[in-house]
Formats: structure tokens, C-alpha cells, sequence
């Protein structure tokens, strides 16, 4: 496994410097956001595409502080009800797509998306009950949507080397699941469909992550390290909390850096079912801790990780 991060936390350093401070921590890839609902601030796709020496530059960034990049980002909803929103979403995916082509990297990272709930509708819908029926009926519309749009991207991104669609599953979404995840990587057909496996967003959920990552064997194509604890506000408001990320003491669950939500015993296991189950690529730190800095919240992931991933290869068995 190789020690990662998701560079949006850091958009109030240029990239350079970004790099170089990773490189400093002992990080050994990065995952770079190109637009979606994260920032686009060490990747604009668009001059990328277009401006040789600003691809130059970029790699020899890369070049000098001995970083790989494990996967380019685009975290949008190119499903959306309202066309604009959707073509939005949709365009800077393709280039994301085409960045990655011209960078070599296999891996594009995104959200299924979600429609509305009816032909007409402006507001995305996130179906979560089976009754009254209605609820049914928009998930059935929506996945008539979902289907032929990532089948079509899913040729697209053949077409252009990335063989590798990691969509994240998540709560608001299509894809928010492991079972809703293998839908649509059978429904689309082949391997294209895989996981960015976060667990953060399967422990809100009442999940086990490491009976998720078993699930989800074969298909887990990139991996966030973010953590998510559980506050004792849940016993009396549930887990479908509306409220602001930023009401820390009166939400139901809080986004935490790796090893302050769940245990470290649970974070050994995930990992060592990661290799179980073939997982070997990069664990790519997500800082989204309300509770810590960026700078702080990343330093504390990488000296917790140092200590529970696998970087070496098992080698054999030979004491039997």
C-alpha cells in the first residue's frame, strides 16, 4: 500500500508548495482535484489541456518530490435534474478524464450522481425508504437515468486509457453502498464501475467497513482514509442529520481525521481486509475534520497511518 492525499485540503498552498511539504511528511502519492464540488485549485483541467508548459511544470513538480499520482478527482453530479447543472458536472468530468489520459494515470474518482425524482424536476432526490410507493417509483426513474449515462462514460473513458471509474459511494447519491455500487457495475457491464471506498460515509450508515470491503472484492479501485464518529446526539436524533457540518455539538455524527472516530483496532482490520481481498493501492488521506486545521488533521493521519498500513509486499509463507 503507498501512503496518500487528497490535495483539496491544501488549495491555500500552491502546488508546488503543497508538493513539497508531502514529500516532506513522507507521502508518497497524491490525489488531485479537478473540479466537481471540490476545488480545482492544483489542477485547472482546461489549461492543462491546452497550455504545454503548464504540463510540463506540473510533472516535474511531481518529477522533483517523488510523487505519484494515484488518481484524478471530479466529485460531481452529472446526473443532475436541471441540464445546465448536469452538462456543468458532466463536462468537467470528460476532462478530468482527459487529464489523466495525458498524465498516464488509469484512474478517474467521481459520484454516481442523482436525478430528480420525475420527469420535470429540479432538485436532486435521494429516495431512502421503500413506502409510501412514490419513493420506488422516483429510485426506478432515476436508475433509467443513471444506467445509460455511465455506460456511455464508461466507453468514453476506455476509449481515453482510464480503465478505472472509482465512484464514491455516498449518502445523497445513486451509489451510496456497496449492493447499490455492484448495480451499477453490473448494469454497465465489464469492470469499468468500481469503488472509492471511503469508509467514513459506510460507518454513518451502520456499517461494517471491513464486511463492506469483502463485499466489495474485485472492485475497490482507490481508497480515502477519513474517519467518522458517532456522537451521542444519534441515540435520540438517528442518523439522517440535516444539520450544518459546522453545528459540531449538535450533530449526530462528525467527519473525524483517521484514528478519532473509530478505534485502531478497527482501522488494522480494514486494512489488513484490503489486502485480503487484493486491495494494494493507495490509502489517500481526506481531511474534512471540523475539529482540526488541515495542516494539523493531515499530520496526524500520516504518523497513524505510518503506523497501520502494509507498505511492503507479505512475501511468503514460509513458517509452514
Amino acid at each position: 500500500m503507498k501512503l496518500g492525499v487528497f490535495t483539496v485540503c491544501l488549495y491555500h498552498m500552491p502546488f508546488e508548495q503543497a508538493a513539497a511539504y508531502l514529500h516532506g511528511q513522507g507521502v508518497q502519492c497524491v490525489e488531485i482535484g479537478a473540479g466537481g464540488y471540490p476545488n480545482d485549485d492544483h489542477l485547472q483541467t482546461e489549461k492543462f489541456l491546452s497550455d504545454a508548459n503548464y504540463r510540463q511544470q506540473f510533472r516535474d513538480i511531481l518529477a522533483r518530490n517523488e510523487l505519484e499520482v494515484s488518481a484524478i478527482s471530479c466529485h460531481g453530479n452529472p446526473v443532475h435534474p436541471v441540464k445546465e447543472q448536469a452538462e456543468h458536472y458532466h463536462n468537467q468530468f470528460e476532462k478530468a478524464v482527459l487529464a489523466a489520459e495525458m498524465l498516464g494515470v488509469d484512474t478517474v474518482i467521481g459520484f454516481s450522481g442523482i436525478p430528480g425524482g420525475a420527469p420535470g424536476d429540479t432538485t436532486p432526490n435521494w429516495p431512502v425508504v421503500s413506502w409510501p410507493g412514490e419513493y420506488m417509483e422516483a429510485l426506478n426513474y432515476q436508475w433509467e437515468i443513471l444506467v445509460p449515462y455511465w455506460q456511455k462514460m464508461a466507453k468514453f473513458c476506455a476509449d481515453h486509457g482510464v480503465t478505472k471509474i472509482a465512484l464514491e459511494p455516498h449518502g445523497g447519491f445513486c451509489v451510496y453502498s456497496p449492493a447499490t455500487l455492484l448495480r451499477l457495475r453490473e448494469a454497465v457491464g465489464g469492470t469499468a464501475i468500481g469503488a472509492n471506498f471511503d469508509p467514513s460515509h459506510m460507518i454513518w450508515q451502520g456499517m461494517d467497513p471491513s464486511a463492506c470491503a469483502r463485499a466489495l472484492e474485485g472492485a475497490i479501485y482507490h481508497f480515502h482514509a477519513k474517519d467518522t464518529k458517532i456522537t451521542h446526539n444519534a441515540a435520540v436524533n438517528g442518523v439522517l442529520d440535516i444539520r450544518h457540518y459546522g453545528d459540531e455539538a449538535n450533530r449526530s455524527w462528525l467527519f473525524r481525521t483517521v484514528g478519532y472516530g473509530q478505534s485502531t483496532e478497527m482501522w488494522k482490520d480494514l486494512f489488513s481486509t484490503l489486502r485480503l481481498c487484493g486491495y494494494d493501492g493507495a490509502i489517500s488521506i481526506e481531511h474534512e475534520d471540523s475539529l482540526m486545521s488541515p495542516r494539523e488533521g493531515l499530520e496526524k493521519a500520516i504518523a497513524f497511518l505510518k503506523e497501520t498500513i502494509m507498505f511492503e509486499d507479505k512475501g511468503s509463507v514460509t513458517w509452514a
